[in-house]
């Protein structure tokens, strides 16, 4: 088990996959980061500034060189990322973790097999998704439904879900410019009908090879992309035939490339990962408390305890 004394200050690297931003922590050899840290780390005005934070952690499989984790801006714990392991990946190949074109990342639902491409484009095994209720309950069904109606404060939506090792809502529109993003995301994620740490997208479908989105994402609000939710998204339309089994999807940050061969297959998600800077957070008294033993219960700490390597 790692354990931390006084540290006067925190490396970290700043990166973005089509304008979703990150703030990477090497945390091999450190505990993973308290929701009080989570808070500094995210803040746009006090701190760095991001969407999420990621976590660059020893590998938990076999066949991987590294595994990964995610929290939000206020320090929940989230599930997957698709702009962030292409991220994880550039950040590994970089420092020498990984060797050669292909390698495997560990994230917290799933194991990622990344096949890297000039220019820091990655293609990445993003799973099978899961139209089943008993990963995605939505409305309460017993049985799966292509699309849900739900009735939200007076309005009928017509949603579909699924999980990409995260829940997902997904919602097609005529127009993505007008599409309500903040308040039906809002209001989707606080109803009864759906899992609190629920994704909702917003698709229009522009041609067979190409769509237009924007994510509401769980703890950070309309986001400049959402790789789990372009995968969502996509999967969904192709499965109601909307539209092809290879899609481009267009996002405010950027586009990605999403390929779904045939439903028993794998979701493939290709796309950038860019390095913006690298620095070291400054730690001021009411950031930077490891006194993690003292007795007095109310004193604040950053780090938590991160898992050994799997045995």
């Amino acid at each position: 088990m790692v354990t931390s004394q006084k540290c006067p200050a925190l490396p970290f690297t700043k990166m973005h996959g089509s304008g979703n931003d990150f703030v990477v922590l090497d945390l091999r050899r450190r505990l993973a980061p308290l929701p009080s840290l989570c808070r500094v780390l995210a803040d746009r005005h006090k701190g760095i500034g991001c969407d999420l934070i990621l976590g660059v952690e020893r590998p938990r499989s076999t066949i991987a060189v590294a595994s990964y984790r995610i929290w939000t801006a206020d320090g929940s714990p989230s599930r997957q990322c698709g702009n962030g392991v292409r991220c994880i990946a550039a950040w590994v190949r970089r420092a020498g973790i990984a060797s050669g074109p292909r390698f495997a990342l560990d994230s917290p639902c799933d194991t990622h097999v990344v096949e890297s491409f000039p220019r820091d484009i990655f293609r990445v095994g993003m799973g099978v998704p899961e139209f089943e209720l008993r990963t995605m309950p939505s409305m309460g069904c017993r049985n799966e439904q292509g699309q849900y109606e739900i009735n939200l404060g007076g309005a009928r939506l017509s949603v579909s879900t699924v999980s990409i090792g995260n829940p997902h809502a997904v919602i097609e529109v005529s127009d993505i410019q007008a599409a309500p993003v903040e308040h039906v995301g809002r209001a989707i994620r606080n109803s009864s009908l759906f899992p609190p740490s629920v994704n909702v997208g917003f698709a229009e479908v522009i041609s067979r090879e190409h769509i237009k989105l924007r994510v509401h994402e769980y703890g950070a609000g309309e986001t400049m992309a959402c790789g789990s939710g372009a995968c969502a998204a996509a999967v969904i339309l192709m499965k109601r035939g909307r539209i092809g089994r290879s899609v481009l999807v267009t996002l405010s940050g950027g586009e990605l490339r999403i390929d779904w061969p045939d439903p028993n297959a794998e979701v493939a998600m290709t796309g950038p990962a860019a390095f913006v800077f690298e620095g070291v957070l400054l730690g001021e008294p009411n950031w930077f408390d490891f006194s993690r033993n003292s007795a007095n219960a109310n004193s604040s700490t950053i780090f938590r305890d991160s898992p050994g390597p799997a045995s």
